[in-house]
């Protein structure tokens, strides 16, 4: 294509002056903001709830935005958590009681904080058939089996026997407690080597319907309105000074998934099956997983007061070495945010 001189001129110096500022623009951009990523830390269980649904569903995602990424990081054991989380390897975790304590006083009140519950109720004190355990005096003489030493149903179950007049052989007393793995405890069940177990679920539903075994005493029963923490949310106190924010939004959607899962039992259970099949190559037989299910409650709130009673009792049993200070433990400001956000109750 052929232009006047006077055009070609100009389109010349047009183009030169538009690479210019082009080369200075590439000079002096500012690169693009890191994306931020938020590492959660979970247990592919049933009293992880919030955790698998909301994973499933890409709530936290959504509510996070396209900005950060979500690490997620499956867990078997609480200890294995909180020492990612001293590690500052997560960002937060969903955790039961025990850990939380452990963790909470090791770090004399620096590392965690409890942020938000995520489930109650969900173990109980299961009978072997044919052991002939009708009642509480019936224990003497006999082998109890706990998933380990010191863990929340470990301390229950002491405290459960204390409370019945019982000691164990360690205090004194004719009970025997064995700290025992939950796949050895059906196992021993079958083999008639064990006399109860208290356990969590879905350990609980599956020595009644594997093990042949039979409820005794569902936990529950022992407590205010039937509810005691069975886990919680928790985060790094770093990470919670730092981002509030971004917590923040995580307890929007973690309150989401909570009423969600409220309202679509059935759904619930569905999609946390698949998960836990997905992440363990094994998901829960049906009958197991209903009744199991039937025994827990899911719920944003931490149930404060059942970990303090908790705590004390670990202490009791000699599993602390001085009475728990847990009066920094619990920091649900944004929870509280969030709650009034959506019109709904404060947690006191």
């Amino acid at each position: 294509m052929n232009f006047r001189p006077g055009l070609r001129s100009f389109l010349r110096t047009s183009l030169a002056r538009a690479t210019v500022l082009l080369s200075l623009a590439a000079a002096f951009a500012i690169p693009a903001r890191a994306q931020q990523v938020v590492r959660v830390g979970f247990f592919p269980n049933i009293t992880h709830p919030q955790a698998l649904v909301g994973q499933a569903q890409g709530t936290f995602a959504k509510s996070l935005g396209p900005g950060v990424r979500i690490a997620w990081k499956a867990f078997n054991a609480g200890p294995s958590a909180i020492e990612a989380l001293f590690a500052g390897a997560i960002d937060l975790t969903y955790i039961g009681p025990s850990p939380t304590i452990s963790g909470f006083t090791q770090s004399h009140g620096e590392a965690l904080r409890v942020i938000a519950g995520a489930s109650s109720g969900g173990a109980s004190l299961i009978v072997r058939a044919g052991s002939g355990i009708t009642r509480a005096s019936d224990f003497h003489g006999r082998k109890v089996a706990t998933p380990q030493l010191g863990n929340t149903q470990d301390v229950a179950l002491r405290a459960w026997l204390h409370s019945n007049g019982l000691k164990t052989i360690d205090k004194g007393g004719d009970v025997q407690v064995l700290p025992t793995a939950n796949p050895d405890q059906l196992t021993l069940f079958l083999k008639g080597a064990l006399d109860a177990a208290w356990a969590p679920e879905p350990w609980a539903s599956r020595l009644i319907h594997d093990g042949h075994g039979q409820l005794l005493v569902d936990e529950r029963t022992l407590w205010p309105n039937g509810q005691f923490v069975a886990a919680h949310l928790v985060a790094s106190t770093k990470f919670l000074q730092q981002h509030p924010d971004l917590v923040k939004r995580w307890l929007d959607a973690h309150v989401a998934v909570t009423d969600w899962i409220n309202a679509h039992p059935v759904d619930a259970r569905t999609i946390l099956n698949q998960q836990i099949q997905q992440l363990t190559g094994k998901p829960i037989p049906v009958d197991v997983l209903n009744d199991a299910y039937s025994r827990i409650s899911v719920t944003y709130d931490p149930l404060r007061s059942s970990l303090v009673t908790s705590a004390q009792r670990s202490y009791d049993a000699g599993f602390l070495r001085r009475p728990p200070d847990l009066s920094q433990l619990y920091d649900l400001k944004l929870l509280n945010q969030v709650l009034a956000e959506k019109g709904k109750k404060p947690i006191l």
